[in-house]
């Protein structure tokens, strides 16, 4: 049986979705802005966090929040925090592209208890609990059993605001081009984590992602029998934007490759 928490997870994000779909079927009144360089906002990605936020504060008003479009990044601590964003996939959405999600965590004593992620176009929904496994749409999933990179397929995002490890970015899609079934770029790292989590991708990888972008997903992959790190092989994915995320076979390849052709100095946020 499902707890409160996840619940109240489900409940907020039937709410969110309710106004994304409202927009994508009026998108005149979408209102496209720009938050800084290459990042989207839409009237959309407001009003679904208002209504995510109001869902837990009135089951959970003790809670904290971290939510992308008002609270920004804050320090985690050992209370309950839930980290939301309301849209991963912004300029997807934003550009009428049917690849974005819904994002909702919430993490205890700094360690993942529950994540949901919900892919709105297709309506499947990623839940995972601490300790009681990975569902999709309520069926069990579990990561790929692929253990050759020759036959792995990864996902990853590419850079849009920080473009200072552009170039060792593009060395490590050379590698990867030659050693890998492929390399695909959904425009959500949520729903990519998901891919993972599903096994229908091997291995994921990207930098410059935020808290919102990982909280859900990442635990969604633990709990299907995968693995999560940062750059160094480390637990600072959360807040330090560089994560892999793969079956174990593939995370550790991922690992060895990013080590070889990123830059010492590009493999932790400074």
């Amino acid at each position: 049986m499902e707890s409160k928490t996840l619940q109240t997870a489900r409940l907020a994000a039937q709410k969110a979705k309710e106004v994304i779909t409202y927009y994508d079927q009026n998108r005149t009144l979408l209102d496209v802005g720009l938050k800084r360089k290459n990042d989207l906002i839409t009237r959309a990605d407001g009003e679904a966090e208002e209504q995510i936020i109001k869902v837990i504060t009135s089951a959970f008003p003790e809670d904290s929040i971290l939510a992308e479009e008002s609270t920004g990044e804050i320090a985690l601590t050992d209370n309950r925090t839930w980290i939301i964003d309301p849209i991963d996939g912004t300029t997807n959405f934003a550009h009428g592209l049917p690849v974005y999600c819904v994002s909702i965590a919430m993490w205890e004593n700094k360690k993942p208890k529950v994540g949901l992620v919900l892919e709105v176009n297709r309506d499947e929904w990623y839940t995972a609990e601490a300790e009681k496994g990975a569902f999709l749409n309520g069926k069990p999933i579990r990561v790929s059993g692929c253990e050759h990179h020759q036959e792995s397929l990864l996902a990853t995002g590419f850079p849009y605001r920080d473009m200072e490890m552009v170039d060792a970015y593009l060395d490590l899609f050379k590698v990867f081009m030659h050693e890998t079934q492929g390399v695909r770029r959904p425009g959500s790292a949520a729903f990519d984590l998901c891919l993972v989590a599903a096994g229908r991708c091997d291995g994921f990888f990207e930098y410059g992602l935020s808290a919102w972008d990982v909280a859900a997903g990442s635990l969604i992959i633990r709990e299907s029998g995968g693995v999560v790190g940062d750059w160094l092989d480390g637990e600072n994915w959360l807040f330090g934007r560089r994560i892999i995320a793969g079956n174990p076979a593939i995370y550790k390849y991922l690992l060895e490759r990013i080590q070889q052709v990123i830059p010492e100095k590009f493999l932790e946020e400074k």
